[in-house]
């Protein structure tokens, strides 16, 4: 038998713990945290999963039950702080493990159940005498602390032999020797083996249960391995048994790609690398501690994070070189209560020795620092620092730098709080061009506002400080952004009308697939007409929402509208007007700003009041959020979007000509004299092709409305008043009643019929244009074309458009198709959300 000997801190095996080399690797590590063994059925299904995993020898190393750690610490403060309800406590304690005991062993309890009364007895004892001290030593407080593993670990044991399987049972203040380093615990390897040795001698059946979390210091005093430290436990007998594998059970199915409890989405990953889980565990990933994988790092032992409540899924393999992922980024983790200290001054620069004064500073003070970044000018250093010791760090660097300080050569020492770091990890980003440019756009999307960046040479990791009321936003739209979750946006719909009653259906269908085939998770969280609201996840029902709404007793109010849609906790928000409401597009600039993306199909902002379109253009501009409208014009035809390329690609524009009312066109197509104009007129009303009152149509300030959206995205700044409209509503019948307008709209054939006569003389039909020239002047009309022309050929209620430009002035650049109804402008509305869902990062 030979024994582990120390090389550089690690373990090296020289020899065996008993058996032979050809044994070598056939112990299995198993760990299980206080959750697996929190109760007595707990102990049961660890006793099952063990059993089915019989054919290993075992070296299982144990928490205490869920929570006694913590309650054992709480009972030796209350002891020392005389508090009269320790007692109660301590009962209550140590009934919680006599009942797990009875439960657990039933008639073969009557053993345990002593032992157990024995080691409460001594507790109760050094609680008494504490209480009478009224203080705990460091030596009492741990020993204290790490009895919770020596009761799970006789309860396991127990257990097992009643099935009458070989165990032995090793209580690690026996063999495990540590000490205190300048970076924690370190295990004596050699002494620690030697221990080992002779006590396998006297105890060698094929499954040792461990206690975790707890040692014995050189001068053989018990102390502890820190928080955590049942893990770091089974990664050093891991190393002593010289095991195949270490499995980490706890109640999660491995190490996730953030913490579930802010992202939702997060999925287990199947495999990290050592490094890569040792930078999430420093972030405070949790699962795994930063200590565990030291002592099976050097050795190459494979670890398994798994799941004691699922134990058939695979869980998350650790080894030297992880599989390569689709995603550079294979996980995030979010580090919260930091601060931010900041030394800067002029004569910093150029400075040698600066940075090590401020080390040395913090470390004097014992302050730990998180994040370290200095600008190539070399006039400031900021050091990220937890928040609960940053007062301290900054009193230290004042006093380290007083005399700068009071000769003004260095500016001040400031200190910022409430900041968190997020930090995305993964060993493909190495040699990834790109990576950090998708972090930073996916929080500029986000709103989110970078105060701090680090990133390591390794390139396996950027930090970024970011403000902890942003940090949850900034979580889930990084996640999305590298396609570990689906891209999740906030989604607020307002109308009721037929247009978002037909959007909504539209997205009630399709958002299932978006989520299956690109990843794109919208969320209707809100619906809202000028009467009520609904602030409710709508989900899979959004078809009904409209009738939702139409009960709702909520009184509508756009700002909590505004707010409830932006929440903390989603990264986007975006709002859809499919209103036609002046004061609801009065909020555009507002919501824009600050950061909600706006949607719609209102003509009310693109051809409202010109200082307001510029305050909504400016409020996008500097936020960057989206102001998308391209339903204004032509409902689901790409009209605006078109205009926007040959601009921007750099063509020259002479005039835009259009029919950009459906209505209208049905009108002017079906009229040939045959009919009345006013019957038409009343067929086009039943068949739902004009406003309820058609005056709306007629009037020609619809389509006005349009050309102004059109001229003010070519640049010119046009205003409604500037723009010449012909009306079709009789002047004497423009004060009238809705219901007298239809019965006197007669009043007005004669007259269309002489236009149409006079247009059939010429050769000629009738349509309602309107026409934009390359200065500004712009007018709406009736107008007579020629059978050539492409406007005089429409079907039915097509919407046609004519771009006239440098490059197409001898044939006109022309779209045309259906231009109005609710299912098309729906689906304008879709598309546009659609691209502003693209330009955050989703993937269609």
């Amino acid at each position: 038998m030979q024994v582990l000997e120390s090389n550089a801190g690690h373990p090296r095996a020289e020899a065996r713990l008993g058996g032979s080399d050809a044994d070598r690797g056939d112990w299995i590590a198993h760990k299980f945290g206080g959750s697996s063994l929190a109760d007595a059925s707990c102990v049961r299904r660890v006793g099952r999963l063990l059993e089915q995993l019989s054919g290993q020898r075992q070296v299982i190393v144990v928490s205490a039950m869920g929570g006694v750690t913590d309650a054992l610490l709480a009972l030796t403060h209350s002891a020392a702080g005389r508090d009269p309800g320790w007692p109660a406590a301590f009962s209550q304690l140590r009934d919680r493990h006599l009942r797990a005991c009875n439960e657990l062993l039933a008639e073969a309890a009557e053993e345990s159940n002593a032992w157990l009364v024995l080691q409460f007895a001594q507790l109760e004892a050094m609680l008494q005498a504490i209480a009478v001290l009224g203080v705990a030593g460091r030596e009492a407080l741990e020993h204290i602390q790490g009895l919770g593993e020596c009761y799970s670990a006789q309860l396991l044991c127990a257990h097992l032999r009643s099935g009458e399987q070989s165990v032995d049972c090793l209580d690690a203040r026996e063999v495990l020797v540590v000490g205190d380093g300048d970076l924690g615990v370190t295990v004596d390897w050699e002494q620690t083996g030697s221990r080992l040795a002779e006590w396998r001698l006297q105890h060698d059946a094929p499954r040792v249960v461990v206690t975790g979390f707890i040692a014995r210091d050189a001068a053989g005093r018990p102390t502890i391995l820190g928080r955590n430290g049942s893990d770091f436990s089974g990664a050093i007998f891991a190393a002593l048994f010289e095991a195949g594998e270490l499995h980490i059970w706890t109640d999660v199915d491995g190490i996730l790609s953030a913490d579930p409890r802010l992202v939702p989405e997060a999925v287990p990953l199947p495999s990290l690398s050592y490094h890569e889980a040792f930078e999430l565990a420093y972030f405070g990933a949790r699962v795994i501690h930063p200590q565990t994988l030291t002592p099976v790092l050097a050795r190459n032992v494979p670890v398994l994070i798994r799941n004691t409540f699922n134990p058939d899924f695979p869980g998350t393999r650790i080894t030297a070189d992880s599989r390569p992922s689709a995603a550079p980024v294979k996980a995030l983790t979010l580090c919260a209560q930091m601060a931010m200290l900041n030394v800067e001054g002029a004569a910093m620069i150029g400075v040698p020795g600066t940075a090590q004064r401020v080390f040395d500073a913090l470390r004097r003070a014992d302050i730990s620092v998180v994040m370290i970044t200095q600008g190539s000018s070399e006039q400031s250093i900021c050091c990220i620092v937890r928040e609960a010791e940053s007062a301290r760090a900054q009193s230290a660097l004042q006093a380290a730098f007083e005399p700068e300080l009071q000769r003004g050569q260095i500016q001040a020492v400031t200190l910022a709080t409430g900041l968190s770091v997020l930090a995305a990890v993964g060993d493909g980003m190495a040699g990834t061009p790109g990576v950090a440019a998708r972090l930073f756009g996916a929080l500029a999307h986000a709103r989110v506002n970078v105060r701090a960046i680090a990133q390591g040479g390794s390139e396996r990791n950027i930090s970024v400080a970011i403000e902890s009321r942003d940090a949850e936003r900034a979580l889930r739209a990084a996640h999305a952004s590298f396609w570990l979750s689906p891209q999740t946006i906030s989604i607020g719909v307002i109308g009721s009308g037929k247009v978002a009653a037909a959007l909504l259906g539209q997205l009630t269908d399709a958002i299932p697939r978006l989520r299956r085939d690109s990843r794109l998770d919208l969320r209707i969280r809100g619906l809202c007409n000028s009467r009520a609201m609904v602030l409710d996840a709508l989900g899979a029902n959004a078809g009904d929402a409209v009738g939702r709404l139409r009960e709702s007793t909520l009184a509508c109010d756009l700002e909590q509208f505004a707010a409830h849609v932006h929440t903390d906790h989603l990264p986007h928000a975006i709002i859809i007007d499919c209103s036609a409401s002046d004061e609801v597009a009065s909020h555009y600039a507002t919501w824009l700003g600050n950061g909600i993306h706006v949607v719609t199909p209102n003509k009310q902002a693109g051809a409202g009041p010109l200082h307001r379109y510029q305050e909504i253009r400016e409020a996008s501009d500097h936020s960057g959020a989206r102001f998308r409208y391209e339903a204004t014009v032509g409902a689901g035809l790409p009209v605006i979007q078109t205009l926007r390329d040959l601009i921007d690609t750099g063509d020259v524009l002479q005039s835009i000509e259009g029919v950009f009312s459906g209505t209208l066109a049905w009108l002017f197509n079906r009229f040939d004299g045959s009919r009345p104009f006013s019957e038409l007129v009343r067929e086009a009303l039943d068949l739902g092709y004009t406003e309820p009152d058609p005056r709306d149509d007629l009037s020609g300030t619809d389509v006005a409305r349009k050309l102004v959206i059109l001229a003010r995205e070519a640049g010119l700044p046009v205003s409604i008043g500037e723009v010449e409209v012909e009306s079709l509503v009789p002047e004497a019948l423009a004060g009238a009643t809705s219901a007298q307008f239809m019965q006197r709209l007669a009043e007005a054939d004669a007259a269309m019929n002489a236009r149409l006569e006079r247009a059939r003389r010429n050769g000629q039909v009738l349509r309602y244009v309107a026409r934009l020239d390359s200065q500004g002047a712009a007018s709406v009309g009736l107008a007579e074309v020629g059978p050539e022309h492409a406007f005089a050929n429409l079907r039915l209620t097509d919407n046609i458009v004519q771009f006239t430009t440098r490059r197409y002035s001898g044939n006109p650049l022309v779209v045309q198709g259906p231009g109005a109804g609710p299912d098309v402008t729906a689906a304008g509305v879709f598309a546009d959300l659609l691209r502003v869902s693209a330009a955050l990062g989703a993937r269609l």
